[in-house]
C-alpha cells in the first residue's frame, strides 16, 4: 500500500485530500501546517509520497521540497498547488520535485498522480508540461543540431522518449507499444543515462525540441 503524508496550510484541503486517497486505498500516515512540519514528519515516517502546498507559513514549499530530497529520506514529492505559473513549477523541480499537479485536478488523477509518483515517474499537469515546453523551447537553439542529439538512441527509444514528451505515464507507454511496464521503465532510463537527462522533465522538453512530439518539427 502506498504511504503518503499531507503538507497543506489548510485543514478543510487536507480533509478533503485524506479522504480521496483513503477511499483508493492509499495510506494517509500524517499530516503537517506548513513546510517545517512537514520536513520533520517525512523524515520522522518516510512515506512513499508527500503531497506538497507552495505557499505556506513558517517554511514554504520549495524550500521543503528541498529539504526532504537533500535529507536522502528517498520519499517523492509532488507539488500540489493552485499556482500555474512556470516560475513556480520550475522553482520545485528544480529542487527535486517529482512531479507538479494542480489542485483542480480531480480525485482519479490525483490519485494516480500519487501511485506514478511512488512508482518512480514524474507527474505533471498538462498545463505545466506546457509552460515548461513553451519556455525552454523558445530559448536560443544549442549549436549542436538537436536531433543529433538523439543518435544514440535505438529506435525504440525514440519511440519512448516521443511519448515522454506527449505527458505519457509509463504505463500508458506500455500499452500503446504493447511492451512491458519493466520494459518501459528500462528504457527510460537508458534514455535518461544516454542523453545526460537528469529527469523526465528535461526529457520531455528535448522531445519537444527535436521534433520528435505529433505535429512538431524539429528547430533549424
Amino acid at each position: 500500500m502506498t504511504s503518503v503524508v499531507l503538507v497543506d496550510d489548510q485543514a478543510l484541503v487536507r480533509d478533503g485530500l485524506r479522504l480521496i486517497l483513503e477511499l483508493a486505498g492509499v495510506d494517509v500516515v500524517g499530516e503537517a501546517a506548513d513546510g517545517a512540519q512537514g520536513v520533520a514528519l517525512v523524515v520522522d515516517r518516510q512515506p512513499d509520497v508527500v503531497l506538497m502546498d507552495l505557499r505556506m507559513p513558517v517554511m514554504d514549499g520549495v524550500e521543503a521540497t528541498r529539504r526532504i530530497v537533500e535529507s536522502g529520506v528517498g520519499t517523492r514529492v509532488v507539488v500540489l498547488t493552485t499556482f500555474e505559473g512556470e516560475e513556480h513549477a520550475y522553482r520545485a523541480l528544480r529542487v527535486g520535485a517529482a512531479g507538479y499537479l494542480l489542485k483542480d485536478a480531480g480525485g482519479a488523477r490525483l490519485v494516480a498522480a500519487v501511485e506514478a509518483a511512488a512508482a518512480g515517474e514524474m507527474p505533471l499537469a498538462p498545463a505545466v508540461v506546457a509552460r515548461l515546453v513553451s519556455s525552454f523551447v523558445s530559448r536560443p537553439p544549442a549549436s549542436a543540431p538537436l536531433p543529433g542529439r538523439l543518435a544514440s538512441l535505438s529506435d525504440r527509444e525514440r519511440d519512448v522518449l516521443a511519448l515522454i514528451g506527449a505527458g505519457r505515464s509509463n504505463g500508458e507507454i506500455a500499452a500503446e507499444l504493447f511492451i512491458s511496464l519493466a520494459t518501459v521503465k528500462s528504457h527510460v532510463r537508458h534514455i535518461l543515462a544516454k542523453l545526460d537527462l537528469r529527469d523526465r522533465a528535461r526529457a520531455i522538453v528535448l522531445a519537444h525540441e527535436c521534433g520528435l512530439v505529433a505535429g512538431e518539427t524539429a528547430p533549424r
